[in-house]
């Protein structure tokens, strides 16, 4: 018999009390006082954060064809220290009836197994991963097994439903035409997108993306993100849309002329520029050998720029329309003024100048020196200028200055210095194309001046860009006269005179249209004070001559099978004849005037 029920119940209640006081406090402290603390480490253990890519924008040429986009790739990554948490389970079909389904446990070497035959590695490749992970931090709970994997083998990682691997998405850089305008597009660095040539490079500005970032938790066993916990903490930011002057159909052909013909003649390299005459706008800048910016390493790093901006070289008698320009502008001659040249002139200065052929005395007009390629008749003509004046045409030309496309590497070209710096044998050799370097863009750019009634258009490759929120942004290029309309109009006549008696006259001639062109056979500077062992030779001109619209410039390098004019005259020919047809030119409607060569 119990004495003291009514002690026992007391005691029972007190310490009744005491627990629930005991869970009380606790309670309290974990969710009052320890609240922020312990949700903070909770939090710590499940939240993620993660960077959202801003996709670089796409490079269009003129009709909005995509030179460069951006797709998705992804990179894949696991928990280290969730896959050495135990066999994953899988449902499958119940060996007792195949139309239900029981769970069974997959190992970790099976999964690794499975996920590296997935992405092109071995089991033991993915397990050294994690024990390599395990081993400096057993907690690690993030490390990338692959990066960059395209779509399809992204699908097939999902379908293996490893609880502990997770895909993430990662824009990445595709050129779809390959080759085509590789050369001027350069190219991106593959991990990471950084812009490393070319159009990449110069224009980031308006194409690269900014990246944002966002924070969700996930849950702790196979890292499946909880609904509503996202956080946008930045901002993603897309890049721009770069709209180029380049037409992609013509540029194609043209790199594929130009190609065709650096094997014919067994040349190293060559160029090929297709200008607006009226705008100054480029329409094709081909290189040979060309770069395909999804594969830059493919080919030798000295050929993965733009020679047409890069390269300088010394224009040769391409160089001659400029001086008979000067000349004819400054009023000190015309098309129809004569002189005596030899095929040796030797001024008053000491200077000695010879001609590539020889010749008795020939009484030459400026036409017939234009013709001939005469260097001892040019040089007449071309003291009467003095050294000054010819320096300041050849900077009105837009020659030893960077065009302002802004080409990455782009160089200036050499005029020597200057007058001032012209030795006795510089001041002539300037007047026919040695003793200075251009560029073959600044060449092009030099005849769209003569071209366009004497006025300079600025060289234009962009377009503008078309931002994410849709502004567009676009400077308006004003141009600068250079020559005179009549002085522009006279040489352009003098070298339709070339075009149509010069000696290439049967093989760059171009039915229909009347044509203003000019041949060099250059030396090319080896950068240590000589010269390299092969020549450059090239073509310029522009059509119709009497409307012009477009410029074409052709230079090869050292074609060894044919080293003269005669291996760039089939690539004038054949990429203005589709230029013309391309644009649908109005053919010419009244043929050349006639200019005497000789008096």
């Amino acid at each position: 018999m119990n004495r003291h029920p009514m002690r026992r119940i007391l005691l029972a209640a007190v310490v009744l009390v005491v627990l629930v006081g005991v869970f009380v406090v606790r309670l309290v402290d974990i969710q009052v006082v320890r609240a922020a603390e312990l949700s903070q480490a909770g939090e710590a253990v499940r939240s993620r954060s993660a960077t959202v890519y801003g996709a670089r924008g796409d490079i269009v040429d003129a009709n909005g064809t995509v030179l460069a986009g951006t797709v998705m790739r992804y990179d894949i990554a696991l928990s280290p220290k969730n896959a050495i948490a135990g066999p994953v389970m899988r449902k499958a079909p119940d060996p007792a009836d195949p139309a239900k389904t029981i769970d069974v446990e997959v190992p970790l070497e099976q999964s690794a197994a499975e996920l590296a035959a997935v992405l092109g590695l071995t089991g033991e490749q993915v397990k050294a991963i994690i024990d390599a992970a395990i081993a400096e931090n057993p907690q690690d709970d993030f490390e990338y097994v692959a990066k960059l994997v395209d779509t399809t083998t992204y699908e097939k990682v999902r379908e293996l439903r490893i609880p502990w691997v997770v895909p993430y998405e990662h824009p990445s850089r595709l050129y779809p035409n390959g080759a085509v305008a590789g050369n001027l597009l350069g190219f991106v660095r593959a991990d990471d997108g950084e812009p490393l040539a070319g159009i990449e490079l110069a224009e980031d500005r308006c194409l690269a993306g900014e990246d944002g970032e966002i924070t969700f938790q996930h849950s702790l066993q196979d890292w499946v993100p909880i609904p509503g916990t996202e956080i946008v903490n930045t901002q993603v930011r897309d890049g721009g849309t770069l709209h180029l002057t380049i037409d992609a159909d013509l540029q194609w052909m043209v790199q594929r002329v130009a190609e065709a013909q650096v094997q014919a003649v067994g040349a190293d390299w060559a160029t090929v520029t297709v200008m607006e005459a009226k705008t100054g706008r480029l329409l094709a800048v081909a290189d040979v050998p060309t770069i395909d910016p999804n594969d830059p390493t493919a080919i030798d790093e000295a050929d993965r720029g733009s020679r047409s901006f890069t390269a300088p070289f010394e224009p040769g008698s391409t160089f001659k329309a400029i001086t008979a320009a000067s000349v004819v502008d400054a009023g000190a001659a015309d098309p129809f003024s004569q002189v005596m040249a030899d095929y040796r002139y030797t001024p008053p200065n000491g200077a000695d100048v010879n001609d590539s052929f020889f010749h008795e005395p020939t009484p030459y007009t400026l036409t017939g020196v234009l013709i001939d390629s005469s260097n001892t008749g040019m040089s007449m003509f071309g003291e009467r200028l003095t050294d000054q004046q010819r320096f300041e045409y050849m900077q009105r030309f837009g020659l030893g200055a960077k065009t302002e496309v802004g080409f990455p590497g782009e160089e200036p070209g050499d005029l020597h210095g200057g007058p001032d710096a012209w030795d006795n044998q510089t001041k002539y050799a300037t007047m026919f194309g040695q003793g200075l370097t251009t560029t073959a863009v600044q060449i092009a750019s030099a005849y769209q001046a003569i071209a366009n009634d004497g006025v300079r258009m600025p060289v234009s490759l962009v377009e503008g860009c078309t931002r994410d929120d849709g502004e567009w942004s676009r400077v308006e290029p004003t141009g600068t006269r250079v020559l005179s309309e009549a002085a522009a109009n006279q040489t352009s006549q003098m070298l339709e005179a070339v075009y149509e008696q010069g000696w290439l006259a049967d093989q760059w001639n171009i039915p229909g249209y009347r044509v203003a062109a000019k041949t060099g056979t250059a030396q090319v500077p080896d950068g240590n004070g000589g010269y390299l062992s092969g020549y450059l030779v090239s073509v310029s001109g522009f059509a119709p001559a009497d409307d012009p619209e477009f410029v074409v410039s052709v230079s090869i390098m050292n074609p060894v099978k044919m080293n003269s004019s005669a291996a760039s005259a089939p690539v004038f020919q054949e990429v203005m004849s589709q230029v013309l047809k391309k644009y649908r030119t109005v053919p010419s409607g009244a043929p050349a005037p006639e200019l005497p060569a000789t008096w």
